[in-house]
């Protein structure tokens, strides 16, 4: 039995004819940790929603150390995994790490700058989420419990770090809120002030959509891509404009889906269960025939 273990072992670390997904590590290096990755949202969500999230405990009084000590932690955890990041991307040679750690330091430090800013983006999202619902009975209740809040925290947390052309953590950190709350929004996304999500299951936002001021989303809506174009070699051309753009003022209704990149303009309704892949005129109402 030991025998045909060892046996396993060995063709399992054997990586040839495996080498597209096997990662070569340079210099030791480590990769990005999805574990701690998932405490770095964590400690970000606590930060900008104290004691709902983490330390329940804290109090006005206590509020200055929490955030003081959360925000040291907060810096060492995501300098790591920015330098991993970024070395798995494009390995460096030796000489470089010294530049590249002060570099991963550097973009910890200029995303917690934003943090600020951040928070009162989030602010909006709780108040459109508190308006939107009449069963909502407090914003204490949309932060505890609704998956909108904490989907677009990860997202917002992690366009951060996008527009700091920080590779590949972007993109875990949503992820990790589409696992937690069936929200897949893209981290290149842009998005507005004062958006909600009601219930949230299922809605899909692509790389380059944008979205406005003011816009409500149901369940199941997908603003997507429709066919890619492809290359003189057959493959997908990447980097191009291919999602919808929301304008201000927008109610989707769910399990629509609108594809390609398209304007709504301002203030349209769009009802449940459609297809859309033509311009929206500003203020329009779109239903199914009954």
């Amino acid at each position: 039995m030991e025998n045909k273990l060892l046996e396993i072992i060995k063709k399992l670390s054997h990586t040839e004819g495996f080498q597209d997904v096997c990662h070569v590590h340079e210099n030791n290096d480590v990769m990005p940790s999805t574990k701690v990755l998932q405490e770095i949202v964590q400690l970000s969500r606590s930060i900008l929603f104290p004691g709902y999230f983490g330390d329940s405990a804290v109090t006005g009084s206590t509020m200055l150390y929490h955030i003081g000590v959360n925000i040291d932690k907060l810096q060492q955890l995501l300098s790591e995994q920015i330098r991993a990041g970024i070395c798995f991307e494009c390995p460096k040679q030796s000489s470089e790490m010294e530049a590249l750690d002060q570099l991963a330091s550097d973009l910890a430090s200029d995303f917690i700058a934003q943090l600020p800013e951040i928070r009162q983006q989030l602010h909006t999202d709780v108040i459109a989420a508190y308006n939107g619902d009449p069963a909502a009975k407090s914003f204490g209740e949309v932060i505890f419990c609704y998956p909108s809040i904490r989907a677009i925290s990860n997202y917002r947390i992690a366009h951060a770090l996008l527009k700091l052309r920080v590779p590949l953590i972007p993109r875990i950190i949503t992820e990790m809120a589409h696992s937690e709350t069936g929200i897949d929004i893209h981290p290149g996304a842009i998005i507005g002030n004062y958006f909600t999500i009601d219930h949230g299951t299922g809605v899909v936002i692509g790389e380059t959509a944008t979205i406005g001021d003011n816009v409500k989303m149901y369940q199941g809506v997908t603003l997507g891509a429709k066919s890619f174009p492809l290359d003189v070699n057959g493959n997908p051309i990447k980097g191009i404009d291919r999602h919808p753009h929301i304008g201000n003022n927008v109610i989707i209704y769910s399990n629509s889906t609108i594809l390609g990149p398209i304007l709504v303009g301002d203030g349209a309704v769009i009802g449940g269960n459609l297809w859309v892949d033509t311009d929206v005129a500003a203020g329009s109402k779109l239903a199914q025939k009954k």
